[in-house]
């Protein structure tokens, strides 16, 4: 039976635009309805090199459903290339072009000799949401931009591809993928991101040279780096917690180290450099963090499975806080939910919790309304989750899409300074209230 969808926290498959969009000088080519893509761009910003209202779309409508839209789209790209100065133009396909069966490998066939590469992705939305076309736009880079498989690749000695969760729709996408190259370079490697500002084209013709592939996700984009391991044989390390506070990264540069061969005594040294300037700001405001008038030390996370686990596991290891359920929102896929599950069992202090997968706010906010905080609980999750943490008399902070109240341009909270940030954020919010 059909269920009402309330407060939805992803957007569909096509929305994997988002994906192209953060590569710069990529852009999309929609085929698709003129309404798919205007309502999918609005309100996650843009790469800084095209703005969402100039991306090309064939605008499909009831004369193409009858007849076709291949000629249709084939104009559209062939136009996107006379007036867009782009280096990478993706096709993505929505709901009705894949309906109608618009054969759109043929049509992309006829650009396959021209000066700009072109290539295309099926992202229909019945097919899922934009965690799913996220991994399938880099799955069609990987495989289509970046041309057959190489059995023998030359490596280039310490180079790493680094990815993480979906651009854009992670509000600090950018900030924690600066924050993990930063990481990276300090245990001597060469971090290679293909997102944001300074990367781009030129980077993902580096990816085949990578000795290592890293994916810090809970599951998002995990099958497109196992095509990378297919495709040129490079070897990947699958880090499902997003790292927050020092006891994740810590554990996040120790795995890293030994799965590059890095010496522990390099990594025991930057580990210890971090750990020792993070715990000196720990102390300084350690009455803060222990008054209970400020804050109780229960907590609730709405978000998907990249942040419910990482900041779950951040506020029990880092800061001895109890976690009620989380709700992941993100709708993960059921052959990944175990690995998310097992996740949550590995806290500190023999604390565990299970989440729940639920993608309908209205039932969320029931169970958190029946929930025992014992005190003022801390709220974190989308601009949806506002109204509830009110209602109770909560502490709210925004760390998912979507971020309505809230602007974030490079922020981050991976690593150990983007641990000190999210308390900066946290507290914030809660000594506010004392004032009033």
């Amino acid at each position: 039976m059909a269920q009402i969808l309330d407060q939805p926290r992803y957007k569909c498959a096509l929305a994997a635009m988002q994906t192209v969009q953060a590569i710069p000088r990529a852009i999309p080519v929609l085929h698709c309805g003129p309404g798919c893509a205007e309502k999918l761009n609005s309100g996650t910003g843009t790469s800084g090199t095209f703005s969402p209202n100039i991306f090309p779309c064939t605008s499909v409508s009831e004369k193409e459903v009858i007849f076709g839209g291949v000629e249709k789209l084939r104009d559209t790209i062939a136009n996107a290339l006379k007036v867009i100065d782009a280096d990478l133009y993706v096709v993505l396909t929505g709901c009705t072009s894949e309906i109608i069966g618009d054969d759109v490998e043929e049509v992309i066939h006829n650009f396959e000799h021209g000066e700009k590469p072109v290539i295309f992705a099926n992202t229909p939305g019945f097919k899922g949401n934009n965690y799913l076309g996220h991994g399938w736009v880099l799955s069609a880079i990987f495989d289509r931009y970046l041309g057959p498989s190489v059995a023998e690749t030359s490596k280039e000695k310490g180079l790493v591809n680094i990815f993480a969760g979906p651009p854009l729709q992670d509000p600090f996408w950018l900030g924690n993928l600066r924050e993990l190259e930063k990481l990276v370079a300090e245990l001597g490697l060469k971090p290679n991101t293909i997102f944001g500002h300074g990367r781009g084209i030129p980077n993902i013709n580096r990816i085949p040279l990578a000795e290592y592939n890293v994916l810090v996700s809970p599951w998002a984009g995990l099958e497109s780096i196992q095509l990378l391991e297919k495709k040129f044989g490079t070897p990947y390390l699958h880090y499902p917690v997003l790292p927050i506070g020092a006891a994740e990264t810590s554990k996040f540069l120790r795995a890293l180290g030994d799965f590059t061969r890095v010496p522990p005594s390099l990594v025991e040294r930057v580990v210890s450099e971090h750990e020792a300037e993070y715990y000196y700001y720990i102390e300084r405001f350690a009455d803060t963090f222990l008054e209970l008038r400020i804050m109780s030390k229960r907590f609730v996370t709405v978000s998907d499975a990249q942040y419910s686990l990482a900041v779950t596991k951040f506020l029990v290891n880092d800061l001895g806080m109890f976690p009620t359920t989380p709700f992941i929102t993100d709708n993960t896929p059921e052959e990944y939910r175990e690995l998310v599950d097992a996740e949550f069992r590995k806290l500190n202090y023999g604390i565990e919790t299970k989440p729940e997968y639920s993608t309908d706010g209205h039932a969320i906010h029931e169970q958190i309304r029946a929930t025992d905080f014992a005190g003022n609980p801390l709220v974190l999750g989308s601009s949806w989750e506002h109204a509830i943490a009110q209602e109770l008399s909560g502490h709210f902070v925004n760390i998912s899409y979507p971020h309505i109240e809230r602007l974030i341009i490079n922020g981050c909270v991976a690593g150990y300074a983007g641990g000190l940030k999210l308390l900066e954020d946290i507290y914030t919010v809660a000594m506010g209230k004392l004032m009033l």
